[in-house]
């Protein structure tokens, strides 16, 4: 979500005048709560020409339904997915409702639109508008890690005489709709060859004692405290069954974003298995354009916002979530044919690349702002931005 309001912040501002109130971790979250309305009111004291604002998360947006003096300025919020099913009953009954007080809803995926209309808000106000991804260097899964000097040959050998084995990657924070844990205990033991699976981001070897806290709680307490914290539920379980498959699986722990490319781009396959857990949702699946854009045929769920990145024998392949079977056999597919999926993996980069943007994203950003606020555009005329009426088109993005 960061990435994508740093991209719309930067993209949009090509188009339209842009001001913007972003937080900074300079202060506490509650602090930046607290003191948003009168932000707001001063950003739009200082910039009288601002028409619309925009949220980029349904909490501060939910919150800021309830502020006093804009309500003669167009809002917009966009939904990312935990945002609208996070399953905590007074969110559910009573903070959703407030969406229907915005002017549009945008949707990251037709996924999280559905999951929007079907909690009761107008679905004339719901548009979608997916993500978009850099080909230049994926690098939203991911923050690199600045105290460590990771090098290739530490965990394995990509560089130098001796070529590495085959190996299929994953990438993101190890919580359980990831389905980290049952691709390591259902799938990989059970494909034969030699290769390697490499696990790529944030991992504790040992646990936290956060971890150790959060073990404590009742069931129900610990599954709205971990989606609500960003938990990662799914590392107790993985800790295990490294031990169990050294010689198949390892986790490199977070990586620079040079050796993640390089990691991707020579990789068999870059894997999804993602599966259904109850309040939480994969809003689109981000992680797997970026893969796409960097060479690695993507295999992935069928399942919730990575249908919207993903199209079926377009730019990936898409499985049914939890398909034990039809996973092992396209993996090992991949293994047995390697020219074959090497070169389907370019094409499919080819169309990644073709299909999203952040450039597309944010254009279609602008024209739903621009709509919002003046006589809208044509959809064949989202280039046309740059006319002196647009420009004159000021905007507040939160």
């Amino acid at each position: 979500m960061e990435k994508q309001s740093f991209e719309l912040i930067n993209n949009a501002a090509l188009y339209l005048k842009v001001h913007t109130i972003v937080y900074d971790n300079e202060e506490s979250i509650l602090t930046f709560f607290f003191r948003l309305n009168q932000r707001i009111l001063s950003k739009i004291k200082d910039n009288p020409g601002i028409r619309l604002l925009h949220f980029n998360d349904g909490l501060i947006a939910a919150l800021a339904s309830f502020h006093k003096g804009y309500d003669h300025l167009k809002k917009v919020v966009t939904l990312h997915g935990l945002d609208i099913v996070f399953p905590f009953p007074y969110f559910q009954h009573k903070v959703i409702p407030r969406f229907n007080t915005f002017d549009q809803v945008i949707a990251v995926s037709q996924a999280t639109a559905n999951a929007a209309q079907s909690r009761g808000i107008d679905s004339s106000r719901i548009s979608v508008i997916p993500n978009g991804v850099d080909p230049a260097l994926p690098n939203t899964a991911l923050i690199p890690d600045k105290h460590r000097d990771f090098t290739e040959t530490e965990h394995l050998q990509l560089k130098g005489n001796t070529p590495p084995p085959p190996y299929f990657i994953t990438l993101g924070r190890p919580v359980k709709r990831k389905g980290f844990s049952w691709l390591m205990q259902h799938v990989i033991p059970a494909l034969h060859g030699n290769f390697k699976l490499l696990m790529v981001g944030p991992f504790d070897q040992r646990p936290t004692l956060k971890e150790r806290l959060l073990n404590l709680l009742p069931a129900k307490l610990y599954h709205l405290s971990t989606l609500f914290l960003g938990h990662p539920t799914d590392q107790q379980e993985m800790r295990r069954l490294l031990k169990a498959y050294p010689e198949k699986i390892q986790h490199l722990g977070k990586v620079p974003f040079a050796q993640l490319k390089h990691l991707l781009a020579n990789a068999k396959a870059f894997l999804m298995p993602n599966i259904h857990v109850p309040g939480d949702m994969e809003g689109f699946g981000l992680v797997c354009l970026e893969a796409s854009s960097a060479g690695a045929v993507v295999v992935a769920s069928e399942l919730e916002g990575i249908t919207s990145a993903i199209t079926h024998n377009h730019n990936g392949l898409l499985l049914n979530t939890q398909d034990t079977d039809a996973w092992i056999g396209q993996l090992q597919s991949i293994l047995d044919n390697p020219d074959h999926y090497q070169n389907l993996g370019q094409q499919f980069k080819n169309n990644t690349n073709a299909d999203f943007s952040w450039d597309i994203m944010a254009r279609s950003y602008c024209h739903t702002f621009f709509g919002l606020c003046q006589k809208p555009q044509p959809d064949d005329k989202l280039s046309s931005f740059t006319n002196e009426e647009s420009v004159r088109s000021n905007v507040l993005l939160v």
